[in-house]
């Protein structure tokens, strides 16, 4: 996607060091533009865990990238010290299924292609991004006939999509999922206008969403998380859509907390609700997601404190009693039955599992 008119990915080989994989620290965003050099599978495991680079999609290339910069320190026991590395890459964040799917690929690849271990990762690495890129660039054209068909009932009005978090082109290598179709219906000239929830406790969707819209020229208002209810009540949403870190094979999805409430508001009014995810993110051994998909409980200071500008510079205020415990569960699970349709890189289908294994007949 574009920044400062530039195309740019969110993960990419240096290109003069082979040692060096650059990321955009997202932590940074808006207010600047950082650019971070991993340089050790330790590095990787950082920049996960501490979200330097958050997002289902972004998250499995940057752990391929990184079982590739644990090739590269390997010096005796290959496959104990790639499974050891794979292993505390794993141990990052639990909820995104596309983290531990990464490490699995790798290790599959290394052990088939045992002779150049690390030719054969960089390889894996580079797949796994370009793959998602064209999974997000396929949902994208997938999604843009749910607008279309919107937009022609609108007679000229902008359609009016709802996203919560952030699933753009940050979230993933490229195009994003819950944004791919955005953007497409932009390029291709349909009016369309985002409200982009500001997601507490990190404001993801203040910080990003709204800054890649933003970047890419797309319409867009921030809302405080609270509002979406209101404004399908009073008919001012046509559509939302979402991402989300791992979904069932029955279509129940694990998404940023607050997703659920949207989902039951969109339900209550009459609102379409749409997933869009790549088939990397669905976990297809998990059947029940209320109780199968680990919920990521995070540091209670993200509720407790807010970061922005502050003068010119970067700082974080208190907004609640020093003294008062707080809570920070990263996701919830918005059941399949409040779920309008998933969109993935192979089309749109209902989110049951009849439907979504008519599109991956091979995960029978």
């Amino acid at each position: 996607m574009n920044v400062h008119g530039k195309p740019t990915r969110t993960i990419w080989p240096h290109p003069s060091d082979p040692g060096i994989i650059q990321i955009i620290d997202q932590r940074a965003l808006p207010h600047e533009w950082v650019v971070e050099d991993l340089a050790s599978v330790a590095d990787v495991a950082t920049a996960i865990r501490d979200m330097h680079v958050r997002g289902a999609g972004l998250i499995g290339a940057t752990v391929g990238f990184g079982m590739y910069l644990a090739a590269r320190e390997v010096s005796d026991d290959v496959t104990g010290f790639l499974t050891r590395a794979g292993d505390l890459l794993k141990s990052t964040r639990p909820t995104a299924v596309n983290l531990a799917w990464a490490v699995d690929r790798q290790l599959r690849a290394i052990a088939e292609h045992p002779g150049d271990p690390v030719a054969t990762a960089l390889r894996t690495a580079i797949e796994i991004a370009d793959e998602d890129a064209d999974a997000c660039r396929r949902i994208g054209e997938h999604g843009l006939a749910l607008i279309e068909k919107i937009a022609a009932s609108k007679n000229g009005a902008p359609v009016e999509i709802l996203t919560h978090c952030n699933a753009g082109w940050l979230a993933f290598v490229d195009f994003g999922s819950a944004t791919a179709p955005i953007y497409a219906a932009h390029d291709r000239g349909i009016p369309v206008h985002v409200w982009v929830d500001e997601t507490r406790p990190r404001s993801q969707g203040a910080k990003l969403t709204a800054w890649e819209l933003g970047q890419h020229g797309v319409p867009h208002t921030l809302i405080a998380d609270n509002t979406g209810g209101h404004l399908m009540q009073h008919g001012m949403v046509d559509l939302v859509i979402v991402g989300t870190d791992r979904t069932t094979r029955t279509g129940d999805v694990a998404n940023k907390i607050g997703t659920y409430l949207k989902a039951l508001a969109a339900h209550d009014n009459g609102v379409p609700f749409y997933v869009a995810l790549p088939s990397s993110s669905f976990d297809w051994k998990m059947r029940d997601g209320l109780k199968e998909i680990p919920i990521e409980e995070r540091g209670s200071e993200e509720v407790k404190f807010a970061d922005g500008l502050c003068d010119g510079r970067r700082c974080e205020v208190l907004v609640a009693p020093a003294s008062t415990p707080a809570a920070n569960f990263g996701f919830d699970v918005t059941p399949a039955r409040l779920v309008t349709g998933l969109i993935s890189e192979r089309g749109v289908c209902g989110a049951t599992e009849s439907e979504i294994l008519a599109l991956y007949p091979e995960q029978a």
